[in-house]
């Protein structure tokens, strides 16, 4: 398979360099008009006219065989299968150790721009909240 690539790469890039090359030597539409006054474009290899259509069939012809190999490449990258190396694949398998649990915080510290000031350093963690009421003492009251 890997030869198969490698042949079709090689005939896409030639293909590519045919063309820039072809569509160089190419003269624009409007140099057909200095021929007509004989400014000497009559007398190229391929007569008045011969270069155009030879060169715009070729650059035609390249171009089909361009486009094929760029469709077989993409057909060919597409069927083989995905052996991937991902970094991200990796970070769910070596996930860091959680943190311990810090208490929420209240009062001015929930408050964006605002500071609280720091506990004591003596001062024990607060208790954790009671279980939460189940049934009617859930409903707020007024």
């Amino acid at each position: 398979m890997n030869v198969v690539l490698t042949i079709v790469l090689a005939v896409q890039m030639l293909s590519a360099l045919g063309m820039i090359g072809l569509i160089l030597v190419q003269h624009g539409k409007g140099a057909d008009m200095g021929a007509a006054f004989g400014s000497g474009g009559s007398g190229s290899l391929f007569g008045a006219s011969g270069s155009a259509n030879f060169l715009s069939r070729t650059t035609g012809v390249l171009a089909a065989l361009f486009f094929a190999c760029t469709l077989m490449l993409a057909y060919f990258g597409n069927a083989q299968p995905r052996t991937s190396s991902s970094v991200l694949e990796g970070a769910a398998l070596t996930a860091p150790a959680a943190a311990p649990a810090l208490p929420p915080a209240s009062g001015a510290a929930q408050i964006p721009g605002t500071t609280a000031p720091a506990p004591a350093a003596n001062a024990a963690v607060a208790a954790p909240p009671a279980a939460a009421a189940s049934g009617a003492a859930q409903i707020p009251t007024k």
